[in-house]
């Protein structure tokens, strides 16, 4: 393979030094010419044979040193302005294709190249760039994915092997097969919540905008949790104004809904209080949802859109960190905006503001 890239090289200069001696010979022979041919007629001077030869000699001798002097400096420059970025961006691209995502190419001064080669690397940087995230994004994905069906898939074993004990009493068998049935719901969910997000990171959802009433959604989605609420006697209050109506994807905003009520219901103790409002301001619809609980600190609010971070970890058995970053995916799909105000100790409002439908016609800004 070597002896092939000798080979190739060589040729390659030959082909452009006879390229360029064509071209060189071209040149002084015409000029020469022409030169001699304005002289002899100017002084009246009579070209002899012995003359004539002597010129051709010289003349072919200057074409050769001519084109060998331009063969290296084109060579020379053809390395510097385009072998060399060639190289550097064909190395950094096998870099790629093996994985490293690290690389970045440093671009070639101002003259020292074409232009256009330090545009196809800062092309190739972006792209080197962008992959990187990407690729941190999917092995933290995979990670954390696999950490959070360890919980689970351990309880569905310990329980599981526990009812294999013959003499276990009716009351704990029942106790233990709840247990488990428990353990393959949040195994459930998180894989449905994975595939939802999934799709929708790679827009593999396209929302199917119609027409219809925020209010009556908003009350649907509100009702699926009366047992909740009931049962642990938490207090509800809705502010709901009539007639408010949206052109945006019926399910995809039901996801948004359904997660919102369902943080508000998980973080809200015994008898506190959950408010639903929903109002007009300007061109937008919005959704206020209030609760009672636990609250956040300022630096666990800046994280709770990523995905499976929790940051009550008291919570963490009653969900699986998905929720939330489904809601922004949407928000963002649909082109709304979600926003949240928390303290510590007092509860959390989460506030999404979607372009409000007005005769027929959506008002995103």
């Amino acid at each position: 393979m070597k002896g092939e890239g000798r080979a190739r090289f060589l040729l390659r200069i030959l082909n452009r030094f006879f390229t360029i001696f064509l071209i060189v010979a071209f040149v002084i022979t015409a000029s020469t010419m022409l030169f001699v041919s304005v002289l002899s007629v100017t002084l009246e001077l009579t070209l002899t044979g012995e003359n004539l030869g002597l010129a051709a000699k010289l003349t072919f001798a200057n074409t050769v040193l001519l084109s060998l002097l331009f063969t290296a400096i084109d060579l020379l420059r053809h390395h510097l302005t385009v072998e060399r970025p060639v190289k550097k961006i064909t190395e950094a691209a096998e870099r790629m294709i093996a994985g490293d995502f690290t690389v970045r190419i440093k671009s070639s001064p101002p003259g020292f190249t074409d232009g256009h080669f330090n545009e196809i690397i800062d092309c190739i940087n972006k792209v080197a760039e962008e992959l990187s995230g990407v690729e941190t994004l999917r092995t933290d994905f995979i990670a954390n994915v696999s950490h959070e069906m360890k919980t689970p898939l351990a309880a569905i074993r310990n329980y599981g092997k526990l009812l294999e004990a013959p003499s276990l009493p009716e009351e704990e068998r029942v106790a233990h097969a709840r247990a488990i049935i428990d353990a393959t719901r949040r195994l459930s969910d998180m894989m449905t919540n994975v595939l939802k997000l999934s799709r929708l990171e790679n827009q593999k959802i396209y929302p199917k905008a119609e027409r219809y009433d925020l209010g009556e959604q908003l009350c649907e989605e509100l009702l699926q949790y009366e047992t909740v609420w009931e049962g642990r006697g938490i207090e509800i209050e809705t502010e709901i104004e009539e007639g408010v109506t949206v052109r945006a994807d019926r399910e995809l905003l039901s996801l948004v809904w359904s997660n919102l009520f369902s943080n508000a219901f998980k973080f809200t103790e015994r008898g506190g209080k959950v408010t639903l409002r929903l109002f007009v301001d300007g061109g937008y619809a919005v959704v206020r949802v209030e609760d009672t609980g636990c609250g956040m600190s300022p630096e666990v609010g800046a994280h709770i859109f990523e995905k499976f971070y929790q940051g009550d970890t008291s919570h963490a058995a009653a969900g699986n960190g998905l929720g939330l970053p489904l809601v922004k995916r949407v928000v963002d799909i649909l082109q709304a905006e979600i926003a949240v105000e928390s303290t510590v100790g007092e509860g959390s409002v989460f506030t999404v503001r979607i372009g409000r439908d007005k005769n027929g016609l959506q008002e995103n800004r």
